[in-house]
């Protein structure tokens, strides 16, 4: 079997695609293991020789910071950490969202710089490739101090507390523990806090929003290539000369995919009667390709994010310091997340007013691209969903990264609300997707209008492929169930 073996060597969002693509189990490597052994043993000498109080190792959290905790207390401390601070509330987090949160923690704390047990790593581990997946809820982070409140949700399992999703249903941990013969994890100093503090809660919805934003670039390039031909489009804005003159990479890029995608097309290539198209049309590669130039930018803020030690205080047996500072802030993955959140809504701004033009019973297409307009309503009101998902997407896009609400008697002073970003983010990802699914829906349409003329071979594979779980409409039906074929359509393909 095929394992992905957690070491120092960075983890590239590919990679993570893959892990969760393939179903890839976690074995810790040797060097993780010994980075980890270390630190924990270099921990335990410096409490036995260390008079100073160390925040959260020997005194309390946050504003208490300044109260020391005696020695015979100190498992019990980070035990109360972590069921005080499980205070998640709202909808759960989706089970691929949590197994990217159990992946990143594993990688975090395999650093050797959070000074945790390798018995509760391998444990973490455990989790992962048995499926225990905890429960653990979208609202309570403030994307500083760690994501508290849902990383203590994930904690809570580790010593038998709280609920986890296994096998298709949500039980005790307690109870599942004791199926598979583990023991609850006795968390010794640090623990707790390096479970606790850390962005993974927000590096593992921006990573899937990542991922999914790369698959979404890449539908809106072949549905927007589509649209153009069945709107009778003009294909010269998309010439090579006109980007290497404002030589922005996803600009030319997105020109490129464009020809290559309308390569054969009769439609394309027939004489035109119209001098220009709209902009919706005439400036995808400068839409689509500024998309693809921020999800580039946010997936090199993301990889560096997953590969870091995020907790805190931060420990370095080499240096013979163990240091109180902010790596659990999460303000440079939530301005990322804030900036993908609009790059996305933007695919879907766009994709709607294609939608708007494809119905607007210009260029030869009939009214709402049905036979018999008036008796027929045909596709008015898919347009009128996508508008409202878009209005929906702009709210969205208020960036959570400019707000911050002290906490902890203002101990913790300024937050980065990375948390909301990144919740907020996974919304705008999945309207995008609906309103890409509602121009196809209207492009397929279209195209059969066009008819007995042909795109190119590959857009017409991919309509034909389309047609066998959407099919075309030549009069007033229920249409719910065809947008949201329409849908799986697209969540179910690279």
């Amino acid at each position: 079997m095929e394992y992905h073996h957690i070491s120092a060597e960075c983890l590239t969002i590919d990679r993570v695609r893959e892990i969760l693509e393939k179903h890839l189990p976690l074995a810790l490597s040797d060097d993780a293991r010994q980075r980890i052994d270390r630190c924990r043993e270099y921990l335990d000498r410096k409490m036995e020789n260390h008079e100073r109080p160390i925040y959260g190792i020997t005194t309390g959290f946050g504003s208490l910071c300044n109260i020391s905790v005696g020695r015979d207390e100190l498992a019990q401390l980070q035990k109360n950490l972590v069921m005080s601070h499980a205070c998640g509330t709202g909808e759960r987090v989706p089970s691929d969202i949590v197994r990217l949160i159990l992946l990143l923690k594993i990688q975090s704390l395999s650093y050797g710089h959070s000074g945790v047990q390798l018995a509760t790593v391998e444990r973490l581990v455990d989790f992962f490739n048995c499926g225990v997946l905890p429960v653990i809820y979208q609202q309570g982070s403030l994307g500083a101090s760690g994501d508290l409140a849902p990383l203590a949700h994930m904690s809570l399992p580790l010593l038998g507390l709280g609920e986890v999703e296994y096998e298709g249903r949500v039980r005790p941990a307690a109870e599942v523990l004791a199926a598979k013969g583990w023991q609850p994890i006795e968390l010794r100093s640090k623990e707790g806090l390096a479970l606790l503090n850390g962005t993974q809660f927000m590096s593992a919805y921006g990573v899937w929003s990542l991922l999914e934003a790369q698959r979404l670039s890449a539908w809106a390039d072949r549905i927007g290539a589509l649209s153009l031909d069945a709107f009778d489009g003009r294909i010269e804005p998309f010439c090579d000369a006109v980007h290497l003159v404002r030589p922005h990479a996803g600009q030319l890029a997105t020109a490129r995919a464009f020809r290559t995608l309308l390569e054969g097309s009769e439609l394309i290539a027939r004489e035109k009667q119209h001098v220009q198209d709209p902009y919706s049309f005439r400036c995808i590669p400068q839409v689509h390709g500024a998309t693809k130039d921020t999800i580039a930018y946010v997936g090199s803020v993301l990889e560096t994010e997953i590969n870091s030690a995020t907790d805190n205080p931060t420990v370095f047996p080499d240096e013979d310091t163990v240091v109180s500072a902010g790596n659990f802030h999460g303000q440079p993955i939530a301005l990322a997340m804030d900036f993908l959140a609009i790059a996305l809504a933007e695919l879907g701004n766009i994709s709607e007013r294609r939608t708007y033009k494809l119905i607007s019973g210009s260029r030869g297409l009939p009214s709402f691209l049905v036979a018999k307009p008036g008796l027929n309503s045909g596709f008015m009101i898919p347009q009128y969903t996508a508008a409202s998902i878009v209005s929906q997407s702009k709210g969205l896009c208020m960036p959570a990264s400019v707000d911050s609400i002290p906490s902890s008697q203002g101990q913790e002073d300024h937050v980065s609300m990375g948390s909301n970003a990144a919740t907020k983010l996974a919304r705008v990802v999945l309207n995008t997707r609906r309103v890409l699914a509602i121009e196809l829906l209207n492009a397929a349409q279209a195209l059969e209008f066009r008819r007995p003329a042909r795109t190119s071979d590959v857009l017409e594979r991919l309509v034909a492929d389309y047609r066998r779980e959407v099919p075309f409409v030549d009069e007033d039906r229920v249409l719910y169930p065809l947008i949201e074929a329409s849908i799986r359509f697209i969540e179910s393909r690279s």
